[in-house]
């Protein structure tokens, strides 16, 4: 009888492999697990202020060619030994990626770039491209969208956003509630920041809630909170939110919840109103804030790949550019280059007097 009720609009149902078969195709390795878990550690050191340096999250909108991705973090980890003693960097790693309607929804969702939607092979490329850039000695994040997601690659991520889009779901924020990094939490898209703090106290808190264990059975995850949650400030509702202004009433609306001082600045997105070329504008801003005494602001995002813009995806795949984003415009990695080190240059001496809440 239930085959009158249940699946109507549902042609199928493909087999997709465990998270232990994936994990077990791609084992964690000693040198990644240490990557990740000294990442994780100095990212939890800045937000209890036992560290004084600030954390970037920095590399492509979205993950789309392997080769051209591993290639970028072998240039980041020679970058960031080089401002190591000012700034935490961890390469941004996003696979999916939230749609308002339609587009490419990321490489673990549509690994081939064709609607063929191999997710069972974009999960194990997915996570064999994290285990590369942990044993490459840098750090990753990713943005938390599909809540069996973090079950497939979550030993391998450092640090996660919950998005614009998402931060008021209670599906994220009872997964962040159980994630094993530091979570982010962004502004709503119209720039509210309501959203945003109530989901870091959600998330602070135990939740029981309905997943998946590594085994693929159905199972209720007990949690015990994330105590870790904190505000991304990325613009929203026609005017960026990165001025001396903005972040003070963020201060403010985090003291009032209770929450700590925590914020991050996110130099893309609407702060940049999806202009690459003044993601550097952003974080000059955002450094002259610190180095004229800010200290609510524990780190920056920057949307950056190898070739500066964005791309859209051809029929002929072979006809893609090197490096080049499908999804929001980048900055080059000289652009990224010059951001870093100029920044560096002007807080090296101050951060390390940054130290206390």
């Amino acid at each position: 009888m239930t085959a009158r009720t249940e699946n109507l609009n549902v042609v199928g149902f493909d087999h997709m492999p465990s998270p232990t078969e994936i994990k077990e195709r791609v084992p964690l390795t000693a040198r990644a697990a240490d990557t990740v878990l000294s990442g994780r550690r100095a990212l939890m050191d800045i937000l209890d202020r036992k560290d004084p340096r600030l954390f970037v999250i920095v590399g492509p909108c979205s993950i789309h060619d392997p080769a051209a991705g591993l290639d970028y973090a072998r240039r980041l980890r020679k970058l960031a030994d080089t401002v190591r003693d000012t700034f935490h960097v961890v390469m941004r790693v996003y696979f999916e990626k939230p749609r308002t309607s339609t587009g490419w929804k990321g490489f673990i969702n549509d690994p081939r770039m064709d609607d063929s939607f191999h997710i069972e092979e974009g999960m194990e490329r997915g996570r064999r491209f994290l285990l590369d850039v942990a044993e490459v000695g840098l750090p990753a994040a990713t943005e938390a969208l599909d809540p069996i997601a973090p079950q497939y690659y979550g030993d391998l991520v450092s640090w996660t956003a919950i998005g614009a889009r998402t931060a008021e779901s209670q599906t994220h924020r009872e997964m962040a509630s159980g994630l094993s990094t530091p979570v982010g939490f962004k502004n709503s898209t119209d720039g509210s920041l309501e959203a945003a703090v109530n989901g870091i106290l959600s998330a602070s808190r135990p939740h029981s809630f309905l997943g998946l264990n590594e085994s693929g059975a159905s199972a209720i995850i007990r949690t015990r909170g994330n105590t870790y949650g904190h505000l991304v400030l990325r613009g929203g509702g026609g005017r960026p939110n990165y001025d001396t202004v903005s972040i003070s009433l963020a201060e403010q609306a985090l003291a009032k919840a209770k929450l700590p001082g925590n914020v991050v600045v996110d130099c893309s997105h609407s702060n940049s109103w999806k202009k690459p070329e003044l993601q550097p504008l952003v974080m000059r801003d955002v450094v002259h804030q610190i180095r004229e005494g800010n200290r609510s602001v524990v780190g920056v995002m920057i949307e950056s790949f190898i070739e500066a813009g964005n791309q859209p995806i051809p029929a002929d795949l072979s006809q893609l550019r090197y490096g080049c984003s499908v999804t929001d415009a980048c900055v080059s990695w000289e652009t990224t280059e010059e951001m870093l080190l100029g920044a560096h240059a002007v807080l090296r001496d101050v951060v390390a007097k940054r130290g206390g809440k």
